[in-house]
């Protein structure tokens, strides 16, 4: 992954959802490749229960900016202290279904054992970006949505995971700007509104 070009990136920024979050996309670098760090959300929780996601979260009144909602979470979730998260830049801005605007912010962090905390992440996962960029692992599908139109839905299958949905997103952009990989130009399928996701 060539992160440098996260450091050149401009990122478009959504100024006018009803509510603000921040994600860290941690990498960790092994001496057989990079890694993406993933958690899967806690199955309880209200919003997206189950999915694989960035470590992030909701803003707070006392978080200077989004950087620092992005590292409070990231610490309160997987136990990324803040000094240890270089972080590169960001990417574009993502609206989710749950009327956030969340900002990913891409940063280098230790290749260590990270604690989940049990009340929000059921489990951590490393998934090596040379599967991500497999495109036997990548598929996609066209659906109508009723608040955002017209939309293209990613999903990436990668050692018994499926990461999609907003997550889904940022990993496209984040590996179209990092790595030689690029997005189908066609998609898979187009399904109904109300067709079962494929996870």
């Amino acid at each position: 992954m060539d992160l440098s070009v996260v450091a050149r990136h401009e990122p478009q920024t959504v100024e006018d959802a009803e509510r603000e979050a921040a994600v860290v996309a941690p990498v960790v670098s092994r001496a057989d490749g990079e890694y993406l760090l993933f958690t899967k959300r806690a199955d309880h929780l209200g919003e997206h229960p189950g999915q694989m996601s960035f470590p992030g979260g909701g803003r707070e009144p006392s978080d200077v900016d989004l950087e620092a909602t992005a590292l409070r979470e990231a610490e309160e979730e997987i136990g990324l202290r803040p000094a240890e998260a270089d972080i590169v830049g960001s990417i574009d801005d993502v609206r989710t279904v749950s009327e956030y605007a969340v900002r990913p912010f891409v940063a280098r962090v230790p290749d260590r054992t990270y604690e989940p905390d049990e009340r929000e992440v059921a489990e951590i996962a490393l998934l090596p970006v040379s599967g991500l960029i497999d495109l036997d692992n990548y598929e996609s599908e066209r659906r109508d949505h009723p608040y955002y139109g017209d939309i293209r839905l990613h999903f990436f299958y990668v050692d018994g995971y499926t990461v999609w949905g907003a997550t889904g997103r940022m990993l496209v952009q984040l590996l179209e700007l990092t790595t030689d990989w690029e997005m189908p130009p066609e998609v898979d399928r187009v399904v109904d509104p109300d067709a079962d996701f494929p996870v």
